[in-house]
């Protein structure tokens, strides 16, 4: 399929872990087979974090907005992702939605659904699902 880029909407999300050390593992892991890397970690008066991004890209405002969109912070627990919350990661194809998946159980993670074709949510939807270890939902989605 060929697609025409657009514009992001999100300039950057964050999620909550109790333990961060942890959190920054299991996304090392399950974010390189989609390309991102973590591009910073910061120590905040509000909790220590970290961020991914395309390699070599910075959040805003040190970078551009929007480059490093994912984020996760350190808060004190209990950790409770609200009910119906997940967050779809992009995945160039087959291979690295099955990667993203297998990262993912190697390190803690959940299985929430195995990679396969998802046709119910339209043709060459092929994804995986995990819970990481505080419990919030990740997919990661090819079309194909």
């Amino acid at each position: 399929m060929t697609f025409t880029p657009v514009r992001p909407v999100i300039e950057h999300l964050s999620v909550t872990t109790v333990d961060l050390a942890r959190a920054v593992r299991f996304y090392d892991a399950v974010l390189a087979p989609l390309g991102l890397v973590r591009v910073a970690d910061y120590d905040e008066p509000e909790g220590a974090s970290a961020c991914w991004g395309p390699p070599g890209t910075l959040p805003a405002p040190e970078g551009v907005p929007g480059a490093a969109p994912f984020w996760v912070q350190l808060r004190e627990g209990p950790v409770t992702p609200p009910p119906g919350t997940h967050i779809a990661f992009c995945a160039a194809d087959r291979a690295a939605v099955e990667a993203f998946h297998a990262a993912g159980l190697a390190t803690g993670g959940t299985d929430y659904g195995a990679p396969g074709l998802r046709p119910q949510y339209g043709p060459g939807y092929y994804a995986s699902f995990l819970m990481d270890p505080d419990g919030w939902r990740i997919e990661a989605v090819a079309y194909v």
